[in-house]
């Protein structure tokens, strides 16, 4: 387990005047699987993308005791921050075993690269147990299920040692079967590793969260365990909708 926390206080991020994101604060830590919700355009992808150093913010986001806002993107990554976007970035045209070498490959010297290795990395032998993607060795990239090129690039994040991953509607686009193997997997990952997922999906969230910030106009409306989130008048009028719904739900 990584041990540090990730602590965001007071983020603000602005694009020509307009403010995307109002100091917003929360933490996360390992041992649990951390959300992010809010309707479109509430600022939660803005808050990723800050802390990975693709958007200019102020305020502060720190690992433990380093500060990454201000610091450069391939900075931030060294430092074991990894994301995932809404659409799977991975190399359709490689197999999974050469999408999780190039990976793996990121964090080793340039002469190692050069050298001719024998047999798999036990690091992708274990991010590939991890995922389940054992059995898709050899199998392109491209030909995966939706759900499973998520896992791809979940499992490139655990060979490069990722000591936080941020991901970013993870399940979107999913069958339910595939929600459900994601949310155990995110479970599996955060014993030893802080996850912090941005996401929209009600039922993913109410199963798997084991706790929730809920932002609405680049602002934090309400935070605690889904419990508390879902028992809040203003996240139930603003997002989840009637407190019957929520119930039956």
């Amino acid at each position: 387990m990584t041990g540090a926390s990730l602590v965001v206080t007071d983020l603000r991020v602005e694009f020509s005047g307009f403010v995307a994101v109002g100091g917003v604060s929360f933490d996360a830590h390992p041992g649990e699987v951390r959300f992010l919700i809010g309707p479109n355009g509430a600022g939660k992808t803005t808050c990723i993308d800050a802390v990975t150093g693709l958007t200019k913010a102020t305020g502060s986001a720190r690992l433990g005791q380093t500060e990454l806002l201000g610091k450069q993107v391939h900075k931030i990554v060294r430092r074991g921050i990894g994301r995932t976007f809404q659409t799977a970035s991975v190399f359709d045209e490689l197999t999974v075993l050469q999408n999780l070498d190039i990976a793996a490959g990121l964090h080793r010297r340039s002469v190692s690269l050069l050298r001719a290795r024998r047999g798999i990395d036990p690091s992708i032998e274990r991010a590939l147990e991890e995922t389940g993607l054992t059995g898709e060795l050899t199998t392109p990239a491209g030909i995966l299920s939706y759900g499973q090129k998520q896992w791809l690039e979940i499992a490139m994040l655990l060979v490069q040692d990722a000591k936080v991953l941020l991901l970013d509607e993870p399940v979107a686009g999913m069958s339910q079967d595939e929600r459900t193997a994601t949310g155990e997997l995110l479970q599996r990952i955060a014993a030893k590793r802080i996850v912090l997922v941005v996401e929209h999906d009600m039922d993913f969230m109410r199963r798997f969260a084991t706790r929730v910030t809920v932002l609405h106009q680049g602002k934090v409306l309400s935070q605690g365990t889904v419990a508390e989130v879902q028992a809040d008048p203003q996240v139930q009028e603003v997002y989840l909708g009637t407190a019957d719904a929520i119930t039956e739900a």
